[in-house]
């Protein structure tokens, strides 16, 4: 979860690169329901995929069923798109520095892995389920539309590819299709029974790009009835109240809609098991501790895919 911004700014852009990506509703396309999908059967041959925009939000939203998927005898494997290098409010604190300085946003980057690493340890995820793709924070919606062939450049980092060595594939750049190749690798990779992935109601630009691309690539491959989604900005003042409330279950995401959720219960040991994961976020508990901290709850909130299939082809800017 990155710094963060204006709801108006947030569903500008996010609504813009839906359009940039071409992502139209056939009209003849056949209606997904928006009743709950219940989640698969949690064993031994589950192996699931979380796919988080930024360090943190995977613990936030999946940190009860990653110890299940453990505990079960299955996988548990996440893959961050970005390394959270555009936090300025995690700059400025842990640097002392007014302004986002290139250098200092890419060691910011740096420790926020670090952090990654750490909370999931905690959950079970094992060293090579880690997987860092290093891409853009506040960039993920430019690659998926403008930026699909065209090189971005980060305005936090100034790089236009990926500049961590312990990332997946160190100096790809920074391309929409060089996006969808590594995540179709990680796919290949980790072979997700269950994919839980960001919602395209997410007011956050980075979560919504997020989701589009795990659809759209996901449904290449016939993956996409494998896919739940899951919201960290769901709307103002939500989750409510901004404190740690354990044992108190969520109530659903304003911008979930009429969208009826799968509800993950929590065991107790699971709940304090997650709260050590996000308390090992230091840079962001530093920076907005009562909104981490109110997605420590008895239980976790899966959604359905709203409205008509989005296709499965490429995601290119229309002509």
């Amino acid at each position: 979860m990155s710094r963060a911004i204006g709801k108006r700014a947030l569903r500008a852009l996010a609504a813009g690169a839906i359009a940039a990506c071409g992502l139209c509703v056939a009209a003849a396309a056949p209606a997904v329901a928006s009743h709950a999908a219940p989640l698969p059967p949690i064993d031994a041959a589950t192996s699931l995929l979380v796919v988080a925009p930024h360090p943190d939000d995977e613990t936030l939203c999946c940190a009860g069923i990653m110890q299940r998927v453990v505990q079960a005898g299955g996988r548990a494997s996440v893959v961050w798109l970005t390394s959270g290098d555009a936090e300025r409010l995690g700059l400025w604190l842990f640097e002392a520095a007014l302004f986002l300085d290139p250098a200092g946003a890419r060691q910011l980057g740096e420790r926020r892995m670090t952090e990654a690493r750490a909370a999931t340890a905690l959950l079970g995820v094992r060293t090579d389920g880690q997987l860092f793709l290093g891409y853009p924070d506040g960039g993920l919606a430019r690659l998926l539309g403008a930026n699909r062939s065209a090189a971005y450049t980060s305005r936090s980092t100034g790089v236009a590819a990926v500049p961590y060595r312990d990332a997946l594939f160190p100096a790809h750049p920074y391309t929409g299709e060089s996006l969808e190749r590594d995540f179709a690798t990680v796919l290949e990779r980790t072979r997700p029974t269950l994919i839980l992935a960001p919602s395209p109601r997410d007011e956050h630009p980075d979560h919504r790009a997020a989701g589009l691309l795990t659809i759209v690539v996901s449904a290449r491959r016939g993956a996409l009835p494998r896919v739940r989604y899951w919201i960290v900005h769901g709307g103002e003042g939500w989750p409510s109240p901004r404190e740690l409330m354990p044992g108190v279950p969520f109530t659903s995401a304003p911008l979930a809609g009429a969208l009826a959720p799968t509800t993950f219960a929590l065991i107790p040991a699971e709940e304090d098991r997650k709260l050590l994961a996000v308390r090992a976020y230091a840079t962001q508990m530093r920076a907005m501790a009562p909104f981490l901290l109110a997605f420590v709850r008895s239980d976790e909130l899966f959604y359905p895919l709203a409205g008509r299939q989005i296709p499965g082809g490429p995601l290119r800017s229309p002509q």
